[in-house]
């Protein structure tokens, strides 16, 4: 049909995301109705926040949220702090989390917020008075029975506490289910902070297995090293992998006989968040990509590997701990290549995953401990990942593709068996 025919601009998220939607969509049959319900999202809210700094100015802040779909359950994702955050980016990570949540089974819908803003130029009490205002403005999307957000780039556990305390008085009561992230004491879940890095590493192991390959002694280079990188490497490394190559915002750093990840966790940490000055050999962020590797887990930005370099990548196996670290067309050359791609709504669907166990949790007024929750966490990521690579070889398709075609599978199932075409 016309529409999935259409050709789609690599560089804008919210198109690369609908080329490879297009390709699952043809292959699964979807109908024109399905298909022109599932691409767009059910709800797209632009507010302007105004804030009072602290010099006594009042500065006005572009907020979104984004809800792609809400047909398995309550939309579900982040909220991103950035001055790079603009409405396509917010409405290509909310279709994201929409195949993600579906691809890993839990029953969840899609959403992403984000505010254009540089918090790191920001006072703390000018970001909680803009995170209060957001949610002022949001107050009619969230809930815990209709949107719940999470945190991303640029926010953490302290805006999620300011999102339930600020919710929770407009609502009359107190409600830590409105948010997930939360810190421990608010209700948070045990296993959060590493549960995306975890569900790296199932992955990473699963992938590893069908092509049978050991991790013991395999060999890793892993780009970006904030929260979702580090503990990625942490525990790649603790399954006996090597890893060669570490990065950050400063470069990156490489050592042909293996990294100490405790070691660069520990001077990351006492050295103001960065890696600047570790001793190691420096490289670029794009060479990195480029090492001869087994497994490279691109766990960064958007957009690091692309039809310019794909050629040059070496690895086996790539994992993408990174929400679109891959741009669309790059995918025939890695698929030419025979590279094994564990494609991001199934490999860093751990920290969703979690999250909607804080969810339950919050729900149920009852913790779990440690243990369980990444027991669970584990047999979901697993479940998930043989579920995408039974569709892979069904269709002889790629991982990332096969991912689409479950994830979109379902969600076209629910939305026929709710029948709300036309309503």
């Amino acid at each position: 049909m016309s529409q999935k025919t259409a050709t789609h601009s690599n560089d804008n998220p919210f198109e690369s995301m609908m080329s490879r939607f297009d390709e699952a969509a043809r292959i699964l049959g979807l109908d024109e109705g399905s298909y022109n319900v599932l691409k767009s999202p059910q709800k797209s809210v632009i507010v302007s926040i105004p804030v009072t700094m602290d010099n006594g100015t009042v500065q006005v802040f572009e907020g979104f949220r984004v809800v792609h779909n809400a047909n398995l359950g309550p939309s579900k994702g982040g909220i991103r702090y950035s001055m790079d955050v603009n409405l396509d980016e917010v409405k290509a990570l909310a279709a994201w989390m929409t195949w993600k949540c579906a691809v890993v089974g839990i029953p969840y819908g899609g959403g992403k917020g984000g505010i254009k803003c540089d918090p790191r130029k920001l006072s703390k009490g000018e970001l909680e008075r803009l995170t209060r205002a957001y949610t002022d403005l949001m107050v009619d999307v969230f809930g815990p029975d209709k949107d719940i957000p999470a945190p991303d780039m640029g926010t953490g556990q302290q805006e999620m506490a300011w999102i339930m305390d600020e919710y929770s008085k407009l609502v009359g009561y107190s409600s830590p289910a409105v948010v997930t992230g939360k810190p421990l004491v608010l209700g948070g879940s045990l296993g959060r902070v590493e549960a995306t890095g975890r569900g790296v590493m199932v992955s990473t192991r699963s992938a590893l297995s069908k092509l049978g390959i050991s991790p013991v002694g395999c060999t890793c280079a892993v780009q970006g090293f904030g929260n979702v990188g580090s503990i990625s490497a942490k525990l790649l490394a603790m399954q006996g992998m090597k890893v060669l190559a570490i990065s950050d915002v400063t470069g990156g750093y490489y050592n042909p006989e293996g990294i100490d990840i405790e070691a660069a966790i520990a001077y990351r940490d006492s050295n103001g968040g960065t890696l600047e000055g570790f001793k190691a050999e420096r490289i670029s962020n794009e060479q990195l990509l480029e090492l001869d590797v087994t497994v490279l887990v691109p766990a960064a930005m958007e957009n690091q590997i692309t039809a310019d370099n794909a050629d040059r990548i070496k690895a086996k196996v790539i994992v993408e701990g990174a929400n679109g670290p891959t741009v669309a067309n790059a995918d025939e050359i890695l698929n030419r290549k025979g590279i094994m791609v564990v494609p991001d709504i199934l490999a860093n669907a751990g920290g969703v995953t979690v999250s909607y166990f804080e969810w339950v949790q919050n729900r149920l007024g009852y913790f779990w401990t440690e243990e369980r929750v990444n027991r669970r966490a584990d047999r979901v990521m697993k479940t998930a990942f043989e579920a995408v690579y039974a569709a892979s070889q069904k269709h002889n398709i790629s991982m990332r593709i096969a991912a689409y075609v479950v994830s979109i599978g379902k969600v076209a199932e629910v939305e026929k068996l709710r029948g709300k075409f036309g309503i």
